[in-house]
């Protein structure tokens, strides 16, 4: 039942009528539109007034209601920011564990509430820091983690039973999780004490990241193993962050954003089930993690679509009976990839608005990327600023005081819509692909390069428009100004790698090579047979196996992936 009635609407209409036939067309004569056509940045055409026969057809309960309630529409939970802020969860990783943990206890003195570990590229990919594909890339973009000793310096002092962690990592994130919940044991921390997340989001890295280390099924298979570990001896943690973020910075937009996303959570929940998962037992153990773009309100309306379509895809498709099942929760990080080098602290009001807009879109989590990001990871003096922008975005702005604010608008109800309209086309297509199957639909779509393909032809098209001057990009092609540096920026310390090479050879000397060996075999076979190998993986890094170990033989069982190259 749609929100007002037919007598309403066709008074309005009369009225909008008259209206764009006096005020309207006298506006336009004296001055004319600047453009032909508005438009979000995902294509979705922008009109200029919205009133309520935009939304007719809406029906509130279905389509909106209430907080914490299904569809979930307005939020996660029912009082959302008044009972509870959202995590504030700065990402950091650099060179050895010791130099990052020194920006994790940084970062707690400084307000701080969660911390999210980044990944140097080696480990992102599977291979120790001493591999020659290695060199010169140890410790540069990430925390360099070859072993479970490294793992113990990241979190030397962290009571890990007090804050939740976050893995970014995917393809190796059986090897990390492990090393996690090794030092845990050592601590004498119970596992069921333990909240976070590994990202563990296999599918995504073939057209997002591309820090993949295995071909596409296998990385599936070795996700649900998570999964499927976590979700008896783990219980409280996130077993995958479903990630749009590194697609939509691939050059998505935030309608395909949404829509392969989505498509990469309905294929875990399928091959889950496939193993004989009740998804009640592990769909309130999946979360999410968005991108933010500068389109303020098409960020919203995509935050409040993800939610009542995860919602209703988990409830109808799948057959979710706990709420919990169905309510998506995410972590959101301003996208790096808006972030310009001319005039850098002009990055610091991007990073507000987009923060402004996940906030307003009812985030769980947020992370605002360092405004001289564009330069190299973030100084302390940028993430002071980031983590001052999220404090003032709680306290001074007032906008966490009620539930979904922009709920009821018009404009943002019928973009909502639009988005969740938008993104359904993708997924059927997906399905498709799979004869109905979205474990097979996705790596079809993966292999056959149809997701990249799609990415690449959106980012294509946005940089025409900046190139044009069709979107304006402050400092960059209007408002021009010269590149001028921060006055503080990080400056990686080059003996780092050397510092990491040796402790590495210090790991391989002082353990039972045999008792290494023993392990990687029986990883080995658990793989050929086609069973669960996380607790395999857990007795290798106990024996101190490496990262680029374990994952060199699970290499030797699945091979390698070759990237279709689809520009």
């Amino acid at each position: 039942m749609g929100l007002f009635s037919k007598n309403i609407l066709d008074r309005i209409s009369k009225r909008r009528r008259d209206w764009e036939g006096r005020e309207l067309a006298g506006a336009l004569a004296k001055s004319p539109e600047t453009r032909k056509q508005f438009t979000t940045l995902s294509g979705i055409e922008v009109g200029g007034l919205y009133t309520p026969e935009d939304v007719k057809d809406l029906d509130f309960e279905s389509s909106i209601g209430f907080p914490g309630a299904y569809p979930f529409t307005r939020g996660a939970y029912p009082t959302m920011y008044r009972g509870r802020p959202w995590t504030r969860r700065q990402i950091a990783g650099f060179g050895t564990a010791r130099s990052t943990n020194e920006r994790f206890r940084f970062l707690l003195d400084h307000g701080q509430t969660g911390l999210s570990t980044d990944f140097d590229h080696p480990t992102l990919t599977g291979y120790d820091s001493d591999d020659e594909l290695a060199e010169g890339e140890v410790g540069r973009v990430g925390v360099a983690i070859d072993s479970i000793r490294d793992m113990e310096e990241l979190f030397d002092g962290v009571p890990l039973d007090e804050v939740g962690i976050s893995f970014t990592i995917n393809h190796p994130a059986i090897t990390m999780l492990a090393m996690f919940l090794g030092v845990a044991e050592t601590r004498g921390v119970p596992w069921e004490a333990l909240r976070g997340t590994v990202q563990n989001d296999s599918l995504k890295e073939f057209f997002g990241q591309k820090t993949y280390a295995l071909p596409p099924a296998p990385s599936l298979k070795i996700t649900t193993d998570i999964v499927e570990f976590c979700t008896s001896h783990v219980p409280n943690w996130y077993t995958v962050s479903i990630s749009g973020y590194h697609t939509r910075e691939a050059g998505a937009n935030a309608v395909q954003e949404l829509a392969f996303t989505i498509a990469q959570g309905m294929a875990y929940v399928e091959s889950a089930m496939e193993r004989g998962m009740a998804v009640d037992d592990f769909g309130p153990r999946l979360s999410y993690f968005f991108g933010c773009h500068n389109d303020l309100f098409e960020e919203v309306a995509k935050f409040r679509a993800a939610r009542r379509m995860w919602a209703r895809i988990m409830k109808e498709r799948y057959k979710a009976k706990s709420a919990e099942s169905m309510r998506m929760r995410f972590h959101t990080q301003t996208l790096g990839s808006t972030l310009v080098r001319e005039g850098p602290k002009n990055n610091i009001t991007r990073g507000a608005f987009q923060a402004l807009a996940a906030v307003l879109g009812g985030t769980q989590s947020l992370h605002v990327s360092g405004y001289d990001e564009a330069y190299d990871i973030p100084s302390e003096e940028a993430m002071k600023v980031s983590l001052a922008t999220q404090l003032v975005i709680a306290h001074e702005t007032n906008v966490a005081n009620t539930v979904d604010p922009l709920a009821g608008s018009y404009f943002v109800e019928s973009l909502t819509d639009s988005v969740e309209e938008a993104a359904q086309e993708y997924i059927n297509t997906i399905e498709g692909m799979g004869d109905g199957s979205m474990v097979r639909g996705m790596l079809n779509a993966i292999e056959s390069g149809y997701i990249e393909s799609e990415i690449a032809g959106t980012s294509f098209e946005f940089q025409n428009e900046i190139e044009s001057g069709e979107y304006v990009v402050v400092g960059v092609n209007g408002y021009r100004e010269e590149a001028e540096q921060p006055e503080e920026v990080f400056e990686f310390d080059v003996e780092e790698e050397g510092r990491q090479l040796a402790r590495l050879t210090e790991v391989r000397r002082d353990r039972s090579s045999a008792d290494v060996e023993k392990a990687l075999d029986e990883i080995k076979r658990k793989s050929e047979a086609d069973e669960n190998i996380f607790p395999h993986v857990l007795d290798a890094v106990r024996a101190s196996a490496t990262e680029g170990e374990v994952m060199g033989a699970l290499r030797q069982v699945y091979g390698e992936y070759v990237d279709p190259g689809v520009f």
